[in-house]
């Protein structure tokens, strides 16, 4: 278990690779974003 075990943490990071134990951290929006603050209403 070091770093030629892909089943861990340490493998995965020296692999360089992501997977159940090394998920990928996705980018939340933003709620500005989401809202559209500097959208104008239509009217």
């Amino acid at each position: 278990m070091g770093k030629g075990d892909l089943k861990t943490k340490r493998g995965k990071i020296h692999r360089g690779t992501h997977g159940v134990l090394r998920p990928k951290i996705k980018k939340r929006q933003k709620t500005e974003d989401k809202i559209n603050v500097n959208k104008k209403a239509r009217g």
